[in-house]
């Protein structure tokens, strides 16, 4: 018989995040995709709200993939009620916004995780309307930009999630033209190798900046295409061993007319 202080302590089931229901949007289009098995901690998810914007995270979160998975679900579960509040109205100040929801999804992160773990994150809110977009990139791979004017990058511009309870990110706000792409990476897509190159993020921008694509999950495509590609260049080809996740917003060329009445 053993004595209670020798018995295991009973194992907590680990949860899974709710399959990411992609929105359709009025005169902009969305989309996320993979490459080959998941074996890591990416997450993405997406939230229209009562005002009409479109909330979307991309998160990278470290560690074994079930225990990942299982701080991802924590996330999702409490990132929906809160940014259907905090975006509920017209007017709502979104540089105030996403600060405040970030600031929550990191207290969750560290609580789910029973303390530190790194989660690189990039928030959005995409007001479809005037094609504006406020963001924060903590920690994460450079999201790209392009639009008539080139590729731009929106690097990062605070510390990844999970790491210190009280660390807070500043909303950077950015316009979306009409006929413009956002389009955010993992990071096991820019590790990608060929022997012992790797695909890295001048060659993605390479990449985004000379293809045409006609909608969103166009655009992830033929990102994918060019990175299985790459690797497979290589006699020396091996799987990685991180997530390859592409997510993208697009807005198309009519949103111009569309939003003056045209």
């Amino acid at each position: 018989m053993k004595l209670p202080f020798q018995n295991p302590a009973p194992q907590r089931t680990l949860r899974r995040p709710q399959p990411a229901a992609v929105p359709q949007l009025g005169n902009s289009s969305i989309s996320a995709l993979y490459r080959a098995a998941r074996v890591g901690g990416d997450f993405y998810d997406f939230l229209v709200t009562d005002s009409r914007r479109l909330v979307f995270l991309l998160l990278d979160v470290a560690g074994k993939r079930e225990e990942a998975l299982d701080i991802a679900a924590a996330v999702q579960e409490r990132m929906h009620p809160l940014a259907a509040e905090l975006f509920r109205d017209d007017d709502v100040n979104e540089a105030d916004a996403l600060p405040t929801l970030l600031i929550e999804l990191n207290r969750v992160i560290l609580q789910a995780a029973g303390g530190v773990r790194c989660a690189p994150a990039f928030l959005g809110c995409y007001h479809e309307e005037f094609g504006t977009l406020a963001y924060i990139n903590a920690g994460h791979t450079p999201a790209l930009l392009k639009d008539h004017g080139g590729v731009t990058h929106l690097e990062a511009n605070g510390f990844p999630l999970g790491l210190f309870s009280h660390a807070t990110h500043d909303a950077r706000i950015t316009a979306i033209q009409p006929g413009a792409a956002l389009l955010l990476v993992s990071r096991g897509l820019v590790e990608s190798k060929a022997g012992s190159k790797e695909y890295g993020l001048e060659r993605l921008t390479e990449c985004v900046s000379r293809i045409s694509f006609r909608n969103a999950e166009d655009l992830c495509s033929q990102v994918l295409s060019a990175v299985k590609t790459f690797t497979e260049s290589s006699w020396r080809r091996k799987e990685t061993d991180n997530d390859v996740t592409t997510l993208a917003l697009v807005r198309a060329e009519r949103a111009a007319a569309a939003a003056g009445g045209g």
